[in-house]
């Protein structure tokens, strides 16, 4: 088998990128939407993290995605400018196999290089099913910095929200150039 290669996401990626995420709202607790939007609106949001100059990416095996992972903004205000959020979601047959790691290595190397400072891994339920998500920044590097504890309801139960944190580049050692 081969190496999955992480590239650029495009928009021939769209409908694959949708599926994937449509099984993590129907299935999980890594995104608390209710209901999966559908291509259009999959679309719409892959166009607005490209025009923020924020990456988006993919990982492929054989012209099969496997994965995707991007970063947006953290919050809107300009302040935040320099911080980023980062989300990461696998096809199910694609989990535990070492992809996201893979990816998110891919997504802070991009993020430094474009001269953010700080990203921000927002983990739904991450005391309870999302436990891998957690170990996964773990790996990487990341702290945890705090619990908002039942702060979601989904599929019957409500869910706790952990907050991570990785310091890019230079950090708070000097002034963003952004």
């Amino acid at each position: 088998m081969t190496t999955p290669s992480i590239r650029p996401a495009e928009p021939a990626d769209i409908a694959a990128i949708a599926a994937i995420y449509a099984h993590a709202v129907t299935n999980g607790t890594a995104s608390w939407e209710l209901e999966p939007p559908d291509e259009a609106e999959m679309r719409r949001r892959f166009e607005a993290i490209l025009a923020g100059g924020y990456p988006y990416l993919a990982a492929a095996r054989e012209g099969v995605l496997l994965g995707y992972a991007y970063a947006g903004p953290y919050r809107p205000r300009p302040a935040y400018r320099a911080t980023v959020e980062n989300s990461i979601y696998l096809a199910p047959a694609a989990q535990g196999l070492g992809l996201g790691g893979l990816l998110l290595a891919a997504l802070i190397a991009e993020c430094t290089q474009r001269g953010f400072r700080q990203m921000i891994a927002v983990i739904g339920d991450g005391t309870g099913a999302s436990v891998a998500s957690r170990r996964l920044h773990e790996k990487a590097g990341f702290r945890l910095i705090g619990i908002a504890e039942k702060v979601g309801f989904k599929h019957g139960r409500w869910l706790d929200q952990m907050l991570m944190q990785k310091e890019l580049g230079e950090g708070d050692r000097s002034p963003p150039a952004l």
